[in-house]
């Protein structure tokens, strides 16, 4: 639930009513016109007697008599316009889906065959598909050799943003464990209540270690009803990576491997989709793909409750009138 309090923008029920104001040039002309024409209660044959005679401070501020009606005027017009401010709630539901990033940090993942190599390049697409996901809860797994949850699912995705930028390899024992990075997020989110409950597992390699088989982390994902995309990530045949040799750490081509048939099963057999990212761009595209594929709903009600305004400038009005009247039959009561 969010409220939204709006007290610099006033609107106005009645608008027309500021067509009125047009009649205050027409008064100010009239009562121009209206002194001009006077005729005088004494006519004298010279004015040299009365010409170094001072007006009196009556007769100076009797203008504001005419000042006070213009007042009463355009503040019972724009009493007559109901000027409002508005209170604005707005309840927002959403049936989110709650998904987690299992992503590989193996030591191949520094592999340059991405700019400026995978891992780097899988931090900025997961960043960018968060930002595309204000409503939903996402978590983050890691895992090499090993697993570990990172981030669980949340709605703070500043705190899990700062996790994404965080992952580095060495992070974990090397290797590749495809069931231990599943079986992990699986883990996530057997508990979850979203409308549904989704994996992205992102691996350039082959299954080669881990406690869990990754047939076995199918079978669980399958029984959560849990929906698994999987991307594997490398260029066809060979990429440039760092390998430590004897004399440090060298830059060699290597063999990509990437159990394609396995991660097909994973995700057929989940309902999800399995996607072949060869660059950053196809990388970035995938991420664009599954969130069309896994639509959020989300509802908002808007209501708008007004509060008048009118009362003041009317009140005000009333002033200026009675103010004119009492001015007009005592200070300034003149005799006709």
């Amino acid at each position: 639930m969010k409220e939204l309090m709006d007290w610099k923008h006033i609107s106005f029920a009645h608008p027309l009513f500021f067509a009125f104001l047009l009649l205050i040039p027409v008064m100010i002309w009239w009562q121009q016109r209206s002194k001009r024409s006077d005729n005088p209660a004494l006519r004298l044959t010279s004015l040299s007697g009365v010409a170094r005679v001072a007006p009196t401070w009556r007769v100076r501020l009797r203008p504001i008599l005419f000042v006070l009606r213009i007042l009463c005027i355009v503040s019972l017009i724009i009493a007559l316009a109901r000027p409002q401010s508005s209170n604005v709630t707005e309840s927002m539901e959403s049936e989110g889906v709650d998904i987690v990033i299992s992503l590989d940090i193996s030591g191949s993942m520094l592999a340059e065959d991405f700019s400026p190599n995978r891992i780097e390049a899988a931090k900025d697409a997961a960043l960018k598909f968060v930002d595309g996901r204000p409503t939903d809860r996402i978590g983050l797994v890691i895992f090499s050799g090993e697993s570990f949850t990172m981030c669980p699912i949340t709605i703070d995705h500043n705190v899990l943003k700062e996790q994404i930028n965080s992952i580095k390899p060495g992070l974990l024992l090397d290797g590749t464990s495809i069931g231990m990075g599943l079986a992990t997020a699986v883990d996530r989110l057997r508990n979850a209540t979203g409308k549904s409950k989704v994996i992205i597992l992102l691996t350039d390699g082959v299954n080669n270690t881990g406690l869990i088989d990754p047939n076995t982390a199918l079978e669980i994902a399958k029984a959560y009803k849990i929906r698994v995309y999987t991307v594997g990530i490398g260029t066809q045949g060979q990429a440039l990576m760092p390998v430590q040799t004897p004399m440090g750490t060298q830059k060699q081509m290597m063999q990509v491997e990437i159990d394609e048939p396995l991660l097909k099963t994973i995700a057929v057999e989940t309902g999800g989709k399995y996607f072949r990212a060869t660059g950053n761009k196809a990388l970035e595209s995938i991420y664009k793909e599954i969130d069309k594929m896994e639509k959020t709903k989300v509802d908002i009600s808007s209501y708008k409750h007004y509060a008048e305004l009118f009362f003041p400038f009317a009140l005000f009005a009333v002033f200026c009138l009675v103010l004119e009247m009492l001015l007009r039959y005592t200070v300034f009561r003149s005799i006709t």
